[in-house]
């Protein structure tokens, strides 16, 4: 069996155990987001949405954080379409339509008040584009790996520091060195692991693959498309201070970029998977600015 397949089955076990369940939520005829959502929201919680990055979907990434932050929090985590279960038969692919889904989806599930989106990397973009277009929804951020908007010139300079052609030759490997060496790129120090599970992570992290590479081509945009939108929320920055896709320089520029109102938190000796690279100080800064943001913005 599939040691992933596996873990996700005793995850779920563990939330519906917590109180929280998968749900299947049709945006549009077509059109279907997973979530992972409480059983029964609480309106004295604040809600906290948890968006994944691009090598798992919602539960495998954000797996230590959903456990530790749920009994503060209304934790909702959705899978991005062509990640888990959810799914689209149109021809969309950017990252402005992956937000108006999880927007839709959420006012779907109750959520009508404002909430702190949490973004890693491919999900910080998403991020950026909900907290743009939906301020009504969006009362704060934290993003971690991410910036507003992958432009051409950051994607070329990325690609040929790490040498790679493509994004899809680095994100979506197809042999189990490719899959080591997106981890090596990802991590600061990454454990041993045996080849059996790389495999594993082949077989399940992996799917969609034509789909999953045109979402990498929507994610690149012209040096002078990259949103210039003035942020009215408070952004946080947590990030791993030997993070090989965007180094904390970017991070200091992306602080300054927002206005300089929001913390930036560096992780030592973490790479770009900081949050499982070191999940109990990245849950530590995590909980502390989300115990700020609520006192900032009690909604």
């Amino acid at each position: 069996m599939n040691i992933f397949i596996w873990y996700a089955s005793v995850l779920y076990k563990i939330l519906k155990y917590i109180g929280m369940q998968p749900k299947q939520v049709e945006i549009e005829k077509g059109t279907t987001l997973h979530f992972i959502a409480p059983y029964k929201r609480d309106i004295k919680k604040p809600n906290v949405v948890l968006l994944h990055g691009f090598a798992g979907d919602g539960l495998i990434t954000w797996h230590f954080q959903i456990l530790s932050l749920r009994k503060k929090y209304n934790i909702y985590v959705p899978d991005f379409l062509f990640f888990g279960k959810s799914f689209t038969s149109t021809s969309e692919r950017s990252t402005r339509f992956q937000a108006d889904c999880v927007a839709k989806g959420l006012k779907k599930l109750g959520v009508d008040e404002k909430c702190v989106v949490v973004g890693f990397s491919y999900g910080g973009f998403v991020g950026f584009e909900l907290a743009e277009h939906y301020p009504e929804l969006v009362g704060s951020m934290i993003a971690t790996g991410s910036v507003v908007g992958w432009s051409e010139t950051r994607n070329r300079m990325t690609l040929e520091r790490l040498g790679f052609s493509s994004l899809s030759e680095l994100l979506l490997p197809v042999s189990v060195d490719g899959a080591k060496t997106l981890l090596d790129v990802g991590s600061y120090s990454f454990p041993y692991m045996p080849t059996f599970i790389y495999k594993h992570f082949l077989e399940i992290m992996f799917n969609n693959r034509k789909e999953r590479a045109e979402l990498l081509e929507a994610l690149v945009i012209r040096d002078q498309d990259v949103s210039t939108h003035q942020f009215q929320q408070i952004i946080h920055l947590i990030w791993g201070s030997e993070d090989q896709l965007m180094n904390v320089e970017v991070a200091k520029s992306l602080k300054e970029r927002l206005g300089g109102k929001g913390k930036l938190q560096v992780v030592e000796m973490a790479g770009h998977l900081v949050l499982q690279e070191r999940p109990f100080m990245f849950n530590k800064y995590l909980k502390d600015m989300l115990s700020s943001l609520a006192i900032e913005n009690p909604y």
